[in-house]
């Protein structure tokens, strides 16, 4: 059975991506990413170390929850092209805590034969805290149609597609008390200022060379 592939025609904002729960993060996890990543920051791998400068124990670096919130957007826009993808560290993440990233579509627009979605992306610990949050631009085709069409060498479907954003999608139940709470949250996190507790950060992922050429 051929990979399920997603296509801009079925996409409406407002559209919640399946949550992605992960494991607890543990002391195993946090040294094979050390490994894997080549950061050997002891603050993230050294009890003893992190201890002295006044962490209660070792923490999870940002850029593992940035890869499990890439990995709900990979595992969603199948068939698609990550055009952009940031993040915003809000809360430290320790061992223990369980993280389950979220999602949904907040924008969708089309023009000359190439279609995008905006995806907001969030994620929170076991007690519902957030710790990361970003959005990303996914190109798609258009239909399947439209996928036959430009792999065959032909011309794209066009559909002209007036930016619609979530603040535009009054038919859809209303979500932006939780928008707002997580802006709330966010803020009052990022402001918060705790001895020994790095600011919050952003971060933006590389996209390669290959992944930047437009469908024509």
């Amino acid at each position: 059975m051929p990979a399920r592939k997603l296509y801009f025609e079925t996409i409406r904002v407002g559209d919640e991506l399946p949550a992605l729960a992960k494991a607890p993060i543990d002391r195993v996890q946090l040294s094979r990413y050390a490994g894997a990543s080549g950061d050997f920051n002891p603050v993230h791998v050294d009890e003893v170390y992190a201890k002295s400068v006044g962490m209660p124990s070792v923490y999870a670096p940002g850029m593992l929850v940035m890869g499990m919130l890439s990995q709900l957007i990979s595992d969603w826009a199948r068939g698609g092209q990550l055009r952009r993808y940031h993040v915003r560290f809000i809360k430290m993440v320790w061992p223990g805590d369980t993280i389950v990233c979220k999602g949904r579509v907040s924008d969708r627009h089309g023009e000359g034969g190439r279609y995008f979605v905006e995806v907001e992306l969030w994620a929170e610990n076991q007690r519902g805290e957030l710790v990361m949050k970003g959005n990303s631009t996914i190109q798609l085709f258009y239909s399947l149609e439209d996928e036959n069409r430009q792999r065959a060498g032909q011309a794209p479907i066009v559909v002209e597609v007036p930016r619609e954003s979530i603040l535009q999608a009054s038919a859809a139940p209303s979500t932006d008390g939780a928008e707002e709470d997580d802006e709330r949250k966010a803020t009052s996190m990022a402001g918060k200022k705790t001895a020994g507790k790095p600011a919050a950060k952003t971060a933006t992922a590389p996209v390669s060379a290959a992944s930047k050429k437009a469908k024509k």
